[in-house]
Order: structure tokens, then sequence, then C-alpha cells
């Protein structure tokens, strides 16, 4: 109570000072006008006072002196200190100090002179009066109090009927009841009341009673009974009571509270009358029967749901809906009449809202507004709260609407003026209102536009300062439409044009707050109140109910039943609906087709709903075997394609929610973007496709849409516009781009790790091919000035962005074309000039242009040493043409021209169809045609440009500082393979860029060696792909075997087409010589050598990969052979030799792996049906028939034997930069390094072309080898002359070799019983391996010289020596001797009539052989009877060939007798300058530039080789294990290659003179 503290100093000098202080406080105090402080505080400084008495630091006569020197100032200051004295009273009797007691006691008695003592009585304890001695007994004052208090407060008094006349009341009702139209006031007649209320002794009580009655009865009155009644009463308690007791007559059951004591009550309410909490206690029913009341209703909804939900019997099915109709007459019996209610409804319909809500607030939420009544009248008032601002803003143009009167009430909610306003009270109101707001559409529709309204300043203002009021606004806004407009659709029954001008509103806001607000909508609105349970349920039961009756044939019915539904509920319908695509797959076509009764609304909630569906954590995207995906995605996906592409539905949210799954990794949901593009754009990607369709594909846009696709997909301008638009206004194109190319490793690299291969290869493919078909889009929709805008440089892609270079090129390609062409024009306008070839120097000076930053941006994709070989021009030019630039399809225009003309024959002929129709079908069809027609002229003159800009390029293309097959190498590496498997159309581009290099007689390319790099080894290409790209590899390699195929087909065609090409020369004079004579050129029947040894590569190749039980080297290898079917096998022994493997892999397959058998059948189908297209051997290239013998055909058949044929390839011969420099790792130490186990199978295979003999015949085989071996070794004893001294040392140290090799060969067949698998594969490795360090040691001419040549030479040592023994027995311990080799070649190029390639070889040959055979312990197929055989063959030849040729062969001897000694020198010098060149460059001394000449050299440094080679094994055990497929570019040579490299630089100059010895003694003995 204390809040006035009296100063200390007041006290200690009060007779002095403190005394007149504290009366002038007091002066103060009660001077002031607030009468309610003034008391507090005067009651505060007579507490502080008294206080000082009590506690004894003030005299009591002092302070009883002061305190009625006080009472003069007010009337009513005795009743202030009794009050005091009170409070006193009570805190003095709880102190223990009694002395405190004491004075507190002395006190009031010394101020009972000024204090009445009846005031006292009032307020003391009687305790404390008997001590003042003002009642003598406490115990008896206190009975006297219980008395009267029972008199005054529960005995009832009797009044005398008889003295209270009945004419008062009469003349009161008169008086209340009469016309109140004219003067009369409330005060007037308040007068008269009380004159009635004198005069007849009327009761007051019974007097407010009869005029509430009346008030009730005219309830219109307000104005005149609200100021009469608040004049009459005196206490509003009273009043309540009587309220209270009026509501409590009508509470029994069958009464009905009347509406007009509902308003009385309501108006009391609001004009502070009476208080709302003395009221509410009177109202029936209580709050808690109201709380268990809406529970009951919560729990009664959901067990209909489940009801609803559950599967019922019929009988069943009937009892419960008896029941539920009883239930529902029992309801409707017995109305309940809840007061609070009717209260609440009274309230709002005056607009007394501050009521409302508190009334509102002690109920359940919507529980008040899910009564109508309540719900209207609220409507109502916020009907009159948002008028002025709905009139103002969002009145639709040419509407009229009805105006509301106002409320006459002045304290109802103030109306808003402006969207500010809108927060005061309307918010609020419309929370509170919630989902049912359904029952008023109209008001429905004023808030949508009051929303739309806003979000046009929203959008519009973009000042700072209202920034943050529009922020919050649009917050206000969301929640409304969250928590009020959308369940109110869900209440209302199926009304579209609501739902229409919803979505004016929804359209307004971003994709992200419109899902969430479906998202809300779906998983938590219908949860909140039993209404929308039950809505809910019987939603779901009547989509059931449709979607099984939903065929093809029901569509149009079944759509309007679908439209109806989801006008209110569209969350439920859809969820229900994909989930029964997501089982059942053939109801997209049904369900698509009966979605055209939608809303634009329903629309975007149907997107929603499938991303929501797609982005399901609880369903795996993986069928359970995990090799496949999952069906109920690619259900969806399907579903996506033909909704959004028939249908306006916004694309961006799942556009970004692919991106969103892209950038964490996950690349499943790429099929749906797959499925988008196709059905909007019309591109299809797919590798099935046939020929004619391919070649479609090559024209222009109107060509493939026509004839490029499976399914005609028609009229995609407007879908394939909207996508363009929602990619170009959400900035996701690129980025789209970037993350599916990123994302092609990151499925191997990063998903893959616990994935199935076989899944892992599809998602890879999916990605892949998603990708093109995405970029395939933007290229054909994009204008120029967007795509090169949204497309950075190919430098920027590639190092910043880290796209790989193919998908990088397929990007960037687009944007060369676009600005070539618009550079082009403007070039065409600035000079205008008719004449064609001034059209083509403005190409290519467009072309110079555009491509020029192009060419200095690739430099820096490739290390420096790349561009020795290729120029940056020709590596940008590759990379920037299409099939489009090549080759115009003249036959795939006319075909598509003759089916228009058919089509409009068919049309022409047919009476059903209208005239109009007719017409306009004819008009379509012809400009078909026009526009086909238009499109082929256009692509003609634009391939002759192009071809023209090639020509003028081409002498620039290939720089060959290093040697051809380095260039080769690069051009496969960097150019070919990365883009033949990238798209069907990019395999045949590469195939025909192979085939114009070769046109256009490119300087420094050889076509031949780049066909033998192709077609030799496919192996380790055809393992790495994957299902798609191992089609599109086949396909490739198909186009490559056509052009081989027509050029063996016909000499004249040869002739025509490669006879004087430089890309078919085997001698090159010099780097940059374009030219040859005859003599250089390869001729026909040795290409036809050629040709055969190919396929012979391509079924070795295809007999391994088929034998080696691997799931991804079977198929592929399946699906490229099914590929080149028409162009292989055409050599009938190679067909049996596969048709056999093929028919094993069937056998073995078909119960463990059902796909690879459907593959092997499909392919053996085909390949028996090609079997009468074979030809025998000797019509396919230039053989005679070999002796038969016993052996048999399986074995004869080469590549169908026991093992693969082994010889000596370009790869090894030449030296080539890929093979040769993977033979180096693998020749490395592997004397003893173990092999892993992951090389053990390419141990097995790897011979001089990574392939080997198989270990389940290698005992039998090594026996046959050494019995054969033996033969030749006394043959060529005999053969071989000793006249010279070299010729004698070789002989030495072949039998030393022989021994030594005897001796390994015994120890590694005893080894091979005793040792593991691993073992052996190690050993293989290893002769292998020393077999190849030989054979580059004995290359004894230039490389530069010889690379192309050994092509030749060795198909032609295989066809006429090694094949006679099938394959040659490469792997023979004992060594041929020198110069019987060089015999046996002399005698092989008497067979030719001509000066072939092999003449100038002969000398490398030889002395490649022995060293092949003395190094190589382990055996191919050969078996002794095929040796002999051949033996005899080759005798026969040599007889024959001797008489017929001997007069030409003296001439052509003596010729290149003398052109050889010319070369061989010179070449020579230019070898030992290009190694010290190579090695300044480099670093390293390159083994291959630095072979030794000398045949009796070379078996020196061989045999020294073998020496060292165990001292470096430890080194080299790492090595061993290297990749193989690695490119030759970044390899480095090891430090053994380096020392041996050293040590023959050193015999470089000898080398040359042992050589011209080598000749002199092959000549002798010829």
């Amino acid at each position: 109570m204390a809040t006035l503290i009296l100063p200390g100093d007041w006290i200690k000098n009060w007779e002095k000072s403190g005394k007149h202080d504290f009366v002038q406080l007091c002066k103060v105090l009660t001077e002031k006008t607030n009468h309610g402080s003034t008391i507090q505080d005067i009651q505060s400084a007579f507490y502080e006072l008294c206080w000082q008495v009590v506690q004894g630091n003030l005299k009591l006569d002092l302070a009883a002196c002061v305190l009625g020197d006080m009472m003069e100032f007010r009337d009513d200051m005795p009743s202030i200190l009794a009050d005091v004295f009170s409070i006193l009273d009570i805190e003095t009797s709880a102190l223990e100090e009694k002395n405190k007691r004491d004075h507190y006691t002395q006190l009031v008695g010394a101020c009972l002179f000024f204090v009445p003592e009846s005031i006292l009585k009032e307020r003391l304890d009687p305790e404390t009066l008997e001590s003042l001695g003002l009642i003598k007994q406490a115990h008896q004052f206190n009975q006297k109090i219980v008395k009267i208090k029972t008199k005054l407060f529960y005995k009832q008094q009797k009044f005398n009927l008889l003295r209270e006349e009945n004419e008062g009341y009469a003349k009161l009702i008169t008086e209340l009841g009469q016309d109140l139209s004219g003067n009369i006031t409330s005060h007037v007649v308040l007068e008269s009341i009380k004159s009635l209320i004198g005069c007849f002794n009327l009761d007051p009580n019974r007097v407010l009673d009869i005029i509430l009655e009346v008030y009730e009865d005219r309830s219109d009155q307000d104005e005149f009974f609200l100021p009469l009644i608040k004049s009459y009463m005196c206490e509003p308690l009273t009043l309540c009571h009587i309220l209270g007791f009026k509501f409590k007559f009508y509470q029994e059951p069958s009464e009905e509270t009347p509406k007009s004591l509902y308003h009385i009550a309501a108006a009391l309410l609001h004009h502070n009358l009476i208080e709302l909490e003395d009221l509410y206690a009177h109202l029936m029913p209580l709050d808690g029967t109201i709380v268990e009341e809406h529970k009951r209703d919560i729990s009664e909804a959901k067990q209909l749901a489940r009801k609803l939900i559950m599967v019922v019997l019929p009988s069943e099915k009937t009892d419960d809906k008896d029941k539920e109709k009883e239930k529902e007459e029992e309801k409707n019996d017995k109305p309940p009449d809840n007061q609070k209610l009717g209260l609440l409804e009274a309230l709002l319909r005056i607009g007394d809202w501050h009521h409302a809500q508190i009334i509102m607030d002690q109920m359940p939420s919507f529980y008040a507004t899910s009564h109508k009544a309540i719900a209207l009248a609220l409507c109502q008032l916020v009907h009159l709260t948002v008028e002025p601002v709905y009139r103002r803003a969002c009145v639709p143009k040419g509407a009229k609407g009805c105006k509301l009167c106002p409320l006459r009430n002045k304290r109802a909610p103030r109306p808003a003026e402006c969207f500010e306003d809108l927060r005061r009270d309307t918010f609020s109101m419309l929370g509170y209102l919630g989902p049912h707001l359904a029952h008023d559409p109209i008001l429905f529709a004023k808030i949508v536009r009051l929303g739309k309204g806003f979000m046009k300043e929203y959008q519009s203002d973009a000042r700072s300062e209202v920034k943050d009021k529009m922020e919050i606004l649009l917050s206000c806004f969301l929640s409304i439409a969250d928590q009020v407009l959308l369940p109110s659709i869900s209440l209302m029954e199926c009304n579209a044009c609501i739902s229409e001008e919803l979505w004016g509103l929804f359209k307004l806001f971003p994709y992200q707050h419109r899902y969430r607000l479906y998202g809300q909508w779906k998983n938590e609105t219908y949860l909140s109140h039993p209404l929308l349970v039950k809505v809910k349920a019987q939603t779901v039961e009547r989509a059931k109910y449709i979607m099984k009756r939903l065929t093809k044939e029901s569509v149009k019915p079944s759509g309007r039943q679908i439209g109806k539904l989801s006008h209110s509920n569209p969350t439920i319908v859809f969820d229900y609906i994909l989930s029964q695509i997501q089982w059942y797959d053939n109801l997209i076509g049904p369900v698509v087709d009966s979605l055209k009764y939608l809303t634009s609304l329903n629309y975007d909630v149907l997107a929603y709903c499938i991303i929501e569906a797609l982005a399901n954590p609880e369903k795996e995207k993986m069928k359970h075997d995990d090799t496949t995906i999952s069906s109920w995605l690619q259900s969806l996906a399907s579903l996506c394609g033909a909704v959004f592409r028939k249908y306006p539905i916004e694309l961006a949210g799942l556009l970004q929610y692919v991106t969103n799954q892209l950038k964490a990794g996950k690349s499943f949901d790429l099929l749906i973007l797959k499925e988008v593009v196709q059905k909007m754009a019309g591109i299809e990607i797919t590798d099935e496709m046939t020929l004619e369709q391919l070649e479609a594909m090559t024209g222009g846009e109107q060509l493939k849409a026509e004839g490029g696709y499976f399914g005609q997909i028609r009229n995609t301008k407007k879908s394939s516009q909207r996508l363009k638009d929602v990619l170009l206004d959400h900035e996701l194109a690129l980025p789209l781009c970037l993350l599916m190319a990123q994302q092609r490793n990151g499925v191997v690299f990063l998903e893959g790790g616990e994935k199935h291969l076989k899944l892992v290869g599809k998602l890879y493919d999916q990605c892949h091919d998603t990708l093109v078909q995405f970029g395939g889009f933007l290229a054909s929709n994009l204008s120029t000035e967007d795509y090169i805008k949204r497309v950075p440089s190919i430098d920027i892609l590639c190092n910043t962005f880290h796209t790989p270079h193919d998908a990088a090129f397929f990007l960037s390609r687009p944007m060369y074309a676009h600005q070539i062409l618009s550079k082009y024009d403007e070039l065409k306008k600035a000079e205008k000039s008719n004449r064609q070839q001034q059209k083509v120097h403005k190409y290519v000076a467009a072309c110079e242009q555009v491509m020029a930053s192009v060419h200095e941006a690739v430099v820096s994709l490739h290390p420096p040493k790349v561009w020795d070989d290729l120029r940056p021009q020709f590596y940008a030019t590759f990379w920037s043409l299409t099939m489009y630039d090549l080759a115009v399809p003249h036959t795939a225009y006319e075909r598509e021209v003759n089916k228009l003309k058919v089509q409009i024959k068919a049309i022409e002929d047919n009476p059903e169809i209208q005239l109009n129709k007719k017409k306009k079908e004819k008009e379509r069809c012809t400009a078909l045609q026009d526009k086909l027609q238009e499109e082929e002229k256009k692509q003609l003159e634009h391939v002759q440009r192009v071809l023209h800009r090639l020509k003028l390029e081409k002498d620039n293309w290939l720089m060959a500082k290093s040697t051809k097959n380095e260039t080769i190498t690069k051009f496969l590496q960097l150019c070919i393979f990365p883009r033949c498997i990238f798209s069907a159309i990019d395999a045949v581009y590469c195939a025909r860029f192979v085939e114009l290099v070769h046109q256009q007689k490119t300087p420094n390319f050889c076509t031949l060696l780049c066909y033998d790099r192709v077609f030799s080894a496919i192996i380790y290409t055809v393992a790495s792909c994957t299902e798609n790209e191992s089609r599109r590899y086949g396909r490739f390699l198909c186009c490559m075997l056509e052009t081989v195929t027509r050029w063996h087909s016909d000499r004249a065609i040869y002739e025509k087409e490669c006879g004087n090409y430089p890309g078919f020369m085997t001698i090159f004079r010099a780097t940059g010589f374009d030219g040859g004579n005859k003599a250089d050129q390869l001729d026909y029947e040795n290409f036809r050598h050629v040709v055969h040894k190919w396929h012979y590569m391509l079924t070795k190749a295809s007999v391994h990969c088929l034998e080696t039980g691997e799931y991804t080297h079977i198929r592929n290898i399946l699906i490229v052979l099914t590929k080149i079917l028409p162009c292989y096998p055409k050599v009938l022994n190679l067909g049996q030799a596969l048709e056999c493997r093929v028919h094993k892999i069937c056998l073995e397959e078909k119960e463990k792996r059902p796909d690879l058998y459907a593959l092997a059948m499909g392919y053996s189908g085909q390949l028996k049906s090609r079997k009468v297209h074979m030809v025998p051997e000797n019509e396919f290239h230039h053989k005679e028939q070999p002796v038969r013998s016993a052996t048999p055909a399986s074995q004869q058949n080469g590549p169908g034997s026991t093992g693969k044929p082994t010889t000596n390839t370009s790869k090894t011969d030449e030296g080539t930069s890929e093979e040769g420099d993977r033979g180096k790792d693998k020749s490395q130490g592997t004397q003893k390094g173990p092999l892993n186990k992951a090389n053990s199978t390419a141990a097995k295979v790897t011979t001089s072309n990574g392939n080997g003999a198989l270990n389940s015949t290698k005992p039998i085989k090594e026996r046959d080898d050494k019995e054969k071996s033996g033969k030749e070794k006394k043959d060529k004893k005999e053969k071989t002359p000793g006249s010279t001294p070299e010729a004698k040392g070789e002989t030495r140290r072949e039998k030393q070799r022989e021994e030594r090799g005897g001796k390994e060969e015994r120890v590694a067949r005893e080894g091979k019983e005793k040792t593991p698998k691993a073992d052996r594969d190690k050993l293989k490795a290893d002769d292998k391996s020393s077999k190849e360090d030989k054979a580059k040691a004995g290359n004894g001419e230039s490389q530069e010289m010889s690379r192309d040549r050994d092509t030749i030479k060795e198909s032609k040592s295989k066809e006429k020596g090694e094949r006679t023994a099938a394959s040659g027995s490469l792997k023979s311990p004992v060594p041929r001797s020198e110069s019987a080799e060089s015999e046996r070649d002399h005698k092989r190029r008497k067979v030719e009539s001509h000066s072939s390639p092999a003449h100038s070889s002969s000398v490398k040959d030889n002395s490649n052989e022995p060293k092949d055979s003395a190094s190589k312990h382990h055996t191919n197929y050969n078996s002794v009877a095929r040796s002999k055989s051949r033996e005899k063959e080759l005798d026969k030849k040599e007889s024959e060939n001797t008489q017929q040729g001997r007069s030409k062969e003296k001439k052509e001897d003596k010729d290149r007798k003398e052109r050889k000694r010319d070369h061989t020198v010179g070449e020579r010098e230019s070898v030992t300058q290009e190694t010290k060149r190579r090695k300044d460059e480099n670093g390293t001394n390159s083994s291959k530039n630095s072979k030794s000449a000398s045949p009796s050299s070379d078996s020196a440094l061989s045999a020294e080789k073998e020496k060292k080679r165990p001292k470096s094994s430890s080194k080299e055990k790492g090595e061993s294990a290297k990749p193989e497929r690695t490119s030759s570019g970044g390899k480095k040579e090891s430090r053994h290659d380096k020392e041996k490299s050293d040590k023959k630089d050193k015999r470089d100059s000898s080398g040359g003179k042992e050589e011209k010895k080598h000749h002199k003694s092959s000549e002798k003995h010829r």
C-alpha cells in the first residue's frame, strides 16, 4: 500500500519542520482534481505516519494532534483514516512484537474523539473493538452480525400484493408501449415510470423486468430503450440476473430461446450495460459439453471415413445405412438449442465483433462458424467491412454490384478504406470463418478479387518504404488462401467459376508459394474439421467409383464426372488417380483424355500432385532386382509427357524438381524430362532407328519431323513454345544441360558404387539420351540470340563447368551454325551478287570469322603435344559439322514427298470426308510437300558450300610432325571414338567424315591405317560401352564396313575411289608428300587381303568377347554384331565360327540370363538367314584351295577353334602409339610380376593384337607347336645358305635361343600343371611382353616409312604364311633362321605380279618373325596337320609362280633394288634426325623410333634384353597392371625403355651398314 514514503528527516525534526511539511503535503494532495488518485495518496500519507507511531519512531500525542488537524481538509477524512486503521489492524495482529500492537491500539484510542465509532465498528476487527472498549464482548457482537445478515440476505420479504395495485402495472405497460414516433424521449418516459412506482407502490425490479419484456417485443427500438434502461438501472449485476433468469426459463428441453431475447442481450452487452462474463455464466450448454461434442463429431467423421475406405459386404452396407438414418432422425427430433451460439449470432448481426470474438475463443476452432447462421452473420459483417476498398480497387469492368447498407451502429468495426486497413479486423474475421466461407460464394469472390488487386499493386509498386508493409500484407493473403479460400472450395458444391476466379489470384503467386499452399491443403487441411474429414472420404469413394468405370470408350462421361468432382477437391481426386496409374499404366491414355474438363486451378494442382508422387520418399525408384527403374516411375513419367503436352499446365515446378534432383546427384528422374521433351517438342530419342529414319534425321527440321521419328507427333508448335518459354523465364536451359553432361560421369563414379552394373548402364544411357534430346530441342527452338546469350564458349564450358568435350561441342554446335549463317547473310547483304562462286567465297569468309575464336579456344582443351599432329582448325571443323553439312538425303526427301502425294490421292478418293475438311487436308499436304522440296534445295546449296570450304581447308588439317600412326591415333582418340558413340547420327557422321577426308585427298592422312586401327582392336571399346553406346558403335562400324565393302566389291570402284589417293599410299618419301606413282599405291588384290584380315580380326574379337562369360562383353558384342550384320560376316568360315559361339551362348544363358539369351537367339536367327550371302574365303580374296587335312572343321575355321589367331598386325609391327605403348606397359617386368585379378582376362587375351590363347587347350597346343617348330627348324637348316658370317653367327645364336626356349617351355608346362590360374595368366603376359619388345627391336626401317606398309605386309603374311597354319606358330619355342625367312619372303614376292608394299617391308618382316617365335612361350590354336598342309600349299605356289613370272620378276627386282638403295640411306638419316628432335621435345627417346636395322644386332639386342629383364622386374610389377585403354598422348616411357632406347641410338650408326649387308645376303639367296 505504501507508495508515498515520508523522508526520515521529517520524523527526526518533526516539531521543527517535519510537522509543517507533512501538513503541506496533505493540503496539496487534497487539492488534486482527480478523485481516485487523491484518496489513494492521502491514505498512503496517513499510513506512513501511523506506521512510524507503531514502530515507536514518533510520539503518539504528536501524531494524534496532526491527524486531528487533517480532519478539516475533507468531509470524508474520518472514513479515509478508518481504512488506514483497518489495514494496520490486520498487519499488527500478525506481528509477534506485542509493543507494536499496543502502540497501534493507543493511537486508535487517541483518535476516537474525531473518528466516529460507527465507522470504526464497520472497519475494525471485533477483538480490536473490544480492546478499545467500543463493544462489550466480541463474541456477542459476531452473533448479532450473523443475525442481521441472515435477515437482510436470506429472508424473503413478503410483499403485500394488495398494497401493489395492478393499475400501476397496466399504466406502466401502456406508457412503454405508446407510439414513439413523436417527441417522446426516454427521459420523459422515465419520469412517468418514477411517478407510477411512487403512486402505485410498484417493485422496482419488477418494473425493470417489464421494461425488458416490452423491449423484447419492440426490439427495433434500440434508440429508445437502451437510454431508458441506462437511466433507470442502479446496478449492472441486477440487470444481468434478470436477463439470466429469462435465459434459464428457456433451457427446458421443449423450449426455444426467442431471437428477440438474444438481440436485447447483445444490445445491452454492446453498450456495456452488462458484462459478458456475468451473463455467460447463465447460458447453456457448458463449455465442456461443447468440447466433448466437437470431439465426438471428429471421431464419428473419421469412423465414417474408415467405413468408406474399407471393403464392406452388401448386407453390412445396408445395416450401416439404416443406423446412420436413425441417428440423423434422432438429431433432427431434438435440435440442440445452444444459447451461446444464439447470443453470438445476435452480436454479429449488430456488429459487436469484440464480444463475438471473445465467445468464439471459448469454443473449439471453427465450431461456431460450422453453424450456417453464424457463418452467414459473420460473412455479412465481412461484406460491410471490405465494401469501400472493394469498390475502390477490385470491381471488374462493367460490373455494378449491389450496394450494401452500412450498419447504423457506430461501435461496429470500421470499414476498410485501403489494403492496409484489412489487417485491422477483416483478416481475423476471415480466420474465424475458415472453411465456412463456402456458405457465401459472393464474399469468396470478393476476397479473391481483393487479393488480385493487392497483387497488382504489390508487383507494380517498387518503393522501398512501402516494401515491408507490402510483404506483411502478402503473407496475410497467403495465410487467408491457406486457411480460408482453399478449405472453403472443398466444402463448395463443384463451383467451376469460383475455381477459375481463385486461379486468377493464384497465378500471380510464384509456383513455390502455390505448391506450398497445395501441400497444406492436401496433407493438413482435411484433418482440421469433421466436415472436411467426411468430404475427403466421400471424394475418395466417388473417385473409386469413376475410375472403376473409366475405359477408352467411356472417356467423355467419366471425364465429366472427374471434372465435376475435382472442382471442389482436386488434391484428393488426383492423388487417387495417380496411385491407380502407378499400378496400371494402361490407364494413362484414358485418364489423359478424361482430364479435359478440369479448371486451370485443377491443372496446376495436378502438376503439384505429380511432383509430390515423384518425390515420395517411401517409394523405391528401382525394382527389387536393382537392375531396372521401377514401373511406377516410368508410368508417372509417361503421364507427365502426355498431360503437359495436351493441357496448358505450368512446367516450371516439374523442371525445377528434375534440376534439383540432378544437383543432388540423382538421375532417375531424368526419365521425366525425356518424356516431357519427347511429347511436347516431338523430339524422339531412340537407338532402334530404321535406316530410313536415320537418313531422314540428316535432313532439315521438316524432314526430321516427317520421317525421323516412330510416332508422328503433330501440332507441337504451341507445346514446344511453352516449354521453351518456361526454360528461358526460369533460366533452366543451360543448368539442365550442364548438370546432365556432368551427371553422365556422376552416374558411374558417384551413384554407381552400390548399384548393379546393368542399372548403372541404363542410367548412363538415360542421362546421355536425355542430354542429346534436350540439346536438340534447344538448338531447334531457341532463337540465335537466346542460344548465343546462354551458351558460353567452348573453353569455358570445358574448363570452368567441367563439361565433357563431346557434350560441350554438342551444345556449342548449333551456336556455330547460327553464327556462320548470320554472318553469311550479313556479307551477302553488304555486297549483293548472284554468282554462285562469290557466294561460296562469302560463306568461307563467314566461317573463318566465326571459327577463328573457336580455333583459339580449343587449344586449351588438350596438351600442346596434341597439336603437333592435328591442327586446331581440323579438330574444330570435325566437332562443329554435322551430317546435315556433309550430305543431302535425296532419297529421304523423295520418299516423304511421295508419301504426301499418296496421301493427297487418298484424300481425293475418299468420299466420306467433307469437302471443307478435304480441302484443308489437301492444302496441308501440299504445303508440307512444298516445304520439303524447298528445304532439300536449301540443304543442297549448303552442302556444296561446306564441301568447298573443306576443300580449301584440307591442306592445313594434319601437320604430322610425329608419325602417321600417332596422327591417326590422336584423330581416333580425340575425334572419332568420343563422337561415334554420342548418337546414332554422330556414328554415321564419323564414318562419313573419314570417307570425306579420304576423298578430299587430305595430305598426311592414311586412310588405310585409319580403317585398320578401327577394325583391329574393338575388344576394349566394346567392353567399355553401355548398351546404347554399343548400338551406336555397331552402327559406326557398319558404316565403315559399308565403305570398305563397296571398295572391295569391284575393282573399278576401288581404282576410281582409292586408286590414286594419298590415303592408300604405302611408301611416303617425305611428310606432306601428296602424290605417288603406281608402285606406291596399294593394289586391288592386296586390298582384298587386307579386308579379309579385318574381317578375321573382327571375328577374333567377337569370339573372345563371347567366351569371356562377362555380361557386358557378351551383351555389347551381340548388339554390335547385330548392327554390322549387313556387312559382316561375308566369309563362310568366319560366319560358321560365330554361329558356333552364339549357339553356345544360347545354350548356356537360357536359364541364367534371359536377356542375353534373347539377344543371342535374335542374332543367331538373323545370322542363319544371312548365310546364303556368305562366300568361301577364296572368293573373298585371291587364294588357292589348301590341301584338306584330317583336322576337324572347328579347328580349321580359325577363330572358331580352340583359341584366337595371332598375327603381326599393325599394332605391334607399326609400334602404334596406343597399342604399342600398352605393350610396353605390359612388357616391363612381367616375367615375375603377378597380374592382378582385374587384368587376368586381358592377360589371357592379349598378344600382339591384344588377343591370346585359351587356357583349356594350352598343353596340347604347346606339344603340337614343339613338334612343328622342330620340323621347321630342320627345313630352315637345309635352306639357309651359310656363306656369310652374319648368317653363321645368327645360326649359332638361334641354337642357343632354341635351347633356352625349350627349357623355358618345359618349365612353363610343368609349372602350368602345378601353379594356379593367376600365375599362368602372369606367365602369358610375361611371354607376350617379351615378344612385343623383340618385335619392336627388330624394326629395322624407319617407322614413318613402314607404318602403312606393315598393315598390308602383315595381312599378306597372315594370309600366305601364318594363316596357312591357322595363323602361325607365333608361340613356338623353336626359332626360324633369318635367311630362311628372307627366302620365304622372296617366294612370297614372286607370287605377286607387281611391286606390293610387302616387298619393301621384307627385311623388317624377316627380322620380326624369328624374334617373335623365340619369345612367345604359349601357343595359339595351331595343329600339326594344319601346319603341314600349309607348308605343302606354299611349296606348290612357289613352283607355279616361279615359272609364270620369272622374266617379269627380274625386271621388277632390278627396279626395286635401285629404289631400295636410294631410300634406305635417306630414310635412315631422316629417322635419326626425327629421333633427336623428339628426344629434345619430349625429354625421352621413344624406343619405337630407335629400332636397330640389323638382324644380327637385333638378335643380340634381344638376348641382351632378356638378361636385363629380371633386374627390372620388381620395378615393373606395378606397370604390368596399368589400365590398357589409355590415350597415347599422355603416356610416359619407363626408365627401362629409356635405357634400351639410349643403347639402340648408339648402334644406329652401324645399323645402316648392317642393313646393307643383309640386303646383299638376301639378294644372293634370291
